[in-house]
């Protein structure tokens, strides 16, 4: 194993530049270099799938944030799955699943010093496939989980209200709002997302954003207003739902994917006073402040998955080359469920 892997050759993408808007080709660079074996206490893994989020656009611009960006030349930062093809690591065999953040690349090496960093952890996929290991189980249901039940603080008999809820994040967060006894309405964009929403993961309703009024929607689906948002858009729709919150509502700020490619500045909350008149709470959440806790969290969700109560969806877009046309998919709405790159078996 050891001889192949020295003469094998690990494929890269990096970025280029930093995008002006959608990131277009030239802002990638294919690069190519020897696999490179651990050294002590390290880990070489190949990757399998890798997890393509929203999130990714804003890693890739200059500036202050949760994350450092992405530097200029440097591989795509990318969670994903993978196999330990070598180990110097007491911890880790040749053969082990793993999760980690493994950037857009063939293998990743892993030093010892960056074996907590990177989030190096051991899957079980007993619990779930490899790419619900990328979703429900994975980062986009870790997010999901805590954002609805620490930052939401859901109460059976509440309407929670979920953008994007097609999506990898928003799949999860309709769900458990179900389990937990709360009345589960999404916003998604086209008639078989919606469709699929109410048909398979049993949310009550959910309101069609590229077909018909938003506003209307809500009226509609509730008509005791809101509790709780839970936004992955940001923009009109954001300003739109705070105008039916509820006395004491909570909106999780999670993402706002209307805004990654303005090319002007971050549009705003415009009906923020809502918050003051309501007495209401607008918390924004990252899920990596809650890392410490995401095995009970994976051990929860795994369980319903088994049983049934929960589901996910994941769109598989095969080849590395297929990268920077697959992460445009998310900015256009044309995923459907958690978007992935697949590399290997």
């Amino acid at each position: 194993m050891s001889t192949d892997l020295a003469s094998a050759t690990n494929h890269q993408i990096r970025l280029a530049a930093r995008p002006v808007g959608l990131p277009k080709d030239s802002d990638w660079s294919f690069t190519e270099e020897p696999v490179i074996l651990p050294a002590d206490g390290g880990v070489l893994v190949r990757s399998t799938h890798l997890s393509l989020d929203p999130a990714m656009r804003g890693w890739m611009n200059e500036g202050k944030s949760y994350i450092a960006p992405v530097g200029i030349g440097e591989v795509m930062r990318a969670g994903g799955i993978g196999v330990v093809v070598a180990s110097q690591n007491p911890a880790f065999a040749v053969g082990d699943q793993v999760s980690a953040t493994l950037g857009v690349q063939e293998y990743c090496l892993i030093p010892a010093a960056q074996i907590q960093r990177s989030g190096l952890v051991r899957i079980d996929t007993r619990l779930g496939s490899q790419t619900q290991w990328l979703n429900v189980l994975g980062m986009p249901g870790m997010t999901g989980y805590f954002g609805l039940m620490e930052v939401g603080q859901p109460r059976a008999g509440e309407t929670v209200v979920v953008s994007g809820a097609a999506g990898a994040v928003g799949q999860t967060v309709g769900q458990l709002a179900k389990i937990k006894g709360c009345r589960a309405v999404g916003i998604a964009g086209g008639p078989d997302k919606c469709r699929w929403v109410v048909e398979e993961l049993g949310f009550d309703a959910c309101i069609d954003y590229k077909n018909g009024s938003v506003r209307d929607g809500l009226r509609q689906h509730c008509p005791d207003g809101v509790d709780i948002y839970f936004d992955n858009v940001g923009g009109e729709i954001l300003d739109t739902v705070l105008t039916r919150i509820n006395r004491k509502a909570r909106i999780v700020v999670c993402g706002a994917i209307s805004q990654y490619n303005n090319t002007t500045p971050v549009q705003g909350p415009k009906n923020y006073l809502s918050l003051l008149v309501n007495r209401a709470r607008m918390e924004g959440m990252v899920v990596f402040d809650y890392a410490d806790r995401y095995p009970l969290a994976v051990a929860e969700m795994a369980g319903y998955l088994k049983d049934g109560r929960m589901k996910s969806r994941e769109d598989v877009v095969h080849g590395l080359a297929n990268f920077p046309a697959a992460l445009l998919k998310l900015f256009s709405g044309a995923n459907f469920g958690k978007l992935v790159l697949q590399l290997g078996g």
